[in-house]
């Protein structure tokens, strides 16, 4: 693979674009059903330490301040970077002989996730929240290693051309573990609460964070039952700074030696892209109990409902990414996602307005598919197969990083000015993105000329 061939489908559409029966036949491919189970498993941590925690969390009472506090144990996949190269040149003893490098760092991540799960099921935030974040910790850190194993194993199990096709079942499977995660979990709680009392219930939360630890068997089935992707055999480094030096510096150097000045370019928009879905996101649940929303409603419209119109809006992502080139469809995602933000200062108004919620989460979520879609598809494209773990790792690590660090601040932010105020301007954060955008396709079509 030639260096400049990764990035051509991000920049612009297929000579000859496929006919849709042959777009869709894509999905139904091996690799790209196979990247429909993957995705379950990478999805199903995700809420459990950031989004239905904070749901959790602000039904034990804990202030809105800690609560966007505690989302710093995000950062986790912000950082990956760091030991990115390990997973992707590490063997692990016993485990790499009998099952190849990507399969083998999932099923460690995966059980290091099922047994951080498992503690924060046994421990109740009203009584010290120290043992709880620890247990989120390893979750996260588990989670995150999982992401880049599975990353790479996506890359490398098909070529550039079925990037878009592969980001989308993932993007599906990834979402239907959201709605059980989401939907799943308080679904469960709510379930499992006894007596008429209403508040927060230890003994429910707990039984529904151990059905969500035994649901990451169905990653570990997976991974056990799939193929380990075919790759290239990696040369005998020749001292202990060999090693370092091609693990650790390669990777970045290549990566700086095929775009040159562009890189500084694509980072930025790689950095900022999500910056209003993720600030905004640590916040809707605690907006969610503070307007008097039922476990129930909440679990109905924006983990299940809205899942599956971001499992729409994924669908359509990749297929125009497909046909029309992964940029415009990058744009039409970060213009769609800023400009939903504005309805949720509108149904901030609405009071507990179940069809306001229904109608805010339908677009909001059909826009974070298409964006999600298009946004991996591209990350995708920029990574030379030869690092495809660490490159993609420092990829989707900073584009954690920054929107992570800021939505730190959410809870002051809101206790501060409310609701409304913090939806505008997690909107208008997204408006330096369209520029990036813009500037990095020019960029694009004038190195490809």
């Amino acid at each position: 693979m030639s260096p400049d061939a990764a990035d051509t489908p991000a920049i612009k559409p297929p000579a000859s674009a496929p006919s849709w029966r042959q777009t869709l036949a894509v999905y139904l491919e091996a690799p790209t059903l196979r990247m429909l189970a993957l995705g379950f498993s990478a999805g199903l941590p995700l809420l459990l330490v950031l989004g239905t925690l904070s749901f959790r969390l602000r039904e034990a009472g804990i202030d809105r301040s800690t609560i966007g506090y505690l989302s710093w144990v995000g950062l986790a996949y912000a950082f990956k970077w760091a030991w990115a190269p390990l997973v992707d040149r590490l063997p692990l003893p016993l485990l790499t002989a009998r099952m190849g490098r990507r399969r083998s760092w999932l099923i460690l991540s995966q059980l290091s996730i099922m047994l951080g799960l498992a503690g924060m099921a046994l421990m109740d935030p009203r009584h010290g929240l120290e043992p709880l974040v620890w247990c989120a910790l390893l979750v996260a850190f588990g989670s995150a290693t999982q992401d880049i194993a599975l990353d790479a194993y996506r890359i490398e199990s098909a070529g550039p051309e079925r990037q878009a096709a592969l980001a989308a079942a993932y993007q599906t499977g990834y979402r239907l573990a959201m709605i059980w995660a989401g939907a799943g979990v308080l679904w469960l709680a709510a379930r499992a609460e006894t007596g008429v009392t209403s508040g927060y219930q230890q003994a429910a939360w707990a039984s529904a964070y151990l059905v969500m630890a035994a649901s990451m068997l169905l990653g570990v089935l997976t991974v056990l039952l799939s193929p380990e992707p075919a790759r290239r055999a990696l040369p005998a480094a020749r001292s202990l700074n060999a090693w370092l030096r091609e693990a650790l510096v390669e990777p970045f150097a290549d990566f700086l030696r095929r775009y040159r000045w562009q890189a500084a370019l694509i980072l930025a928009l790689i950095a900022v892209y999500r910056i209003s879905d993720v600030v905004m996101g640590i916040m809707a649940n605690p907006f969610y109990v503070d307007m008097g929303y039922s476990k129930d409603e909440v679990a109905a419209v924006t983990k299940v409902y809205g899942v599956v119109m971001t499992l729409a809006g994924a669908f359509i992502g990749g297929a125009l990414a497909m046909r029309l080139g992964v940029m415009r469809v990058l744009m039409l995602g970060a213009i769609l996602s800023a400009a939903t933000n504005l309805l949720f200062a509108w149904l901030n108004t609405r009071g507990h307005d179940l069809g306001a919620l229904i109608f805010v989460i339908s677009a909001d979520n059909l826009s974070s598919g298409i964006a999600s879609a298009a946004f991996i598809a591209y990350l995708s494209s920029l990574t030379n197969i030869s690092y495809s773990a660490t490159q993609y790792a420092l990829f989707s690590s900073m584009m954690l990083l920054a929107p992570k660090f800021v939505a730190g601040f959410s809870g002051d932010y809101v206790n501060a000015f409310g609701y409304g105020h913090f939806f505008v301007s997690t909107a208008l954060l997204g408006l330096p993105v369209l520029l990036l955008i813009w500037l990095a396709g020019r960029a694009a079509l004038h190195k490809d000329r």
